[in-house]
């Protein structure tokens, strides 16, 4: 596996994975609401996409494995975690945690020693299992619970 700067080229694949990674794993987030879901991928197509990567400050990755992006990361700002979502077909095998590793890797080298990141209930346990903490209640966001949290690095 290799993680590395994701580029305009990757866009479609960037797009095709958090697509199938909200729709296919997030399930207990959006529980298959027509609009829930429809407002998550709004801004998930690969227009879209290339227009993210063009956002002044945020940086981010994509994991290669067998040949294929498995996962996009994003940092959307010195200390914040934007974006950790994993393709269905690459769930288990690693790549979640290796891009987390990476995004708090660059969150040290930009000086932070507290990282922060807003979770979705399907990822929370991933999280607190990566030495994460909540870091106050869970609130409503687009009709979802969402877990702000944070780790010292």
């Amino acid at each position: 596996m290799v993680i590395r700067p994701a580029a305009p080229a990757d866009a479609a694949a960037m797009s095709a994975v958090l697509t199938a990674s909200i729709r296919d794993l997030c399930t207990a987030d959006h529980r298959a609401d027509p609009e829930i879901l429809a407002g998550w991928l709004r801004n998930k197509t690969p227009e879209m996409v290339l227009k993210m990567l063009e956002r002044p400050g945020a940086q981010f990755l994509v994991a290669e494995r067998d040949g294929e992006i498995a996962a996009v990361g994003c940092l959307t700002g010195p200390d914040e975690i934007g974006l950790n979502y994993v393709a269905p077909a690459h769930r288990f095998a690693g790549v979640s945690k290796a891009m987390l590793a990476a995004l708090e890797d660059r969150i040290r080298q930009a000086g932070a020693d507290i990282a922060r990141l807003t979770s979705t209930g399907t990822a929370h346990r991933f999280y607190l299992a990566n030495g994460w903490q909540d870091a106050g209640p869970a609130e409503a966001d687009r009709g979802m619970l969402c877990y702000p949290m944070e780790k010292r690095l």
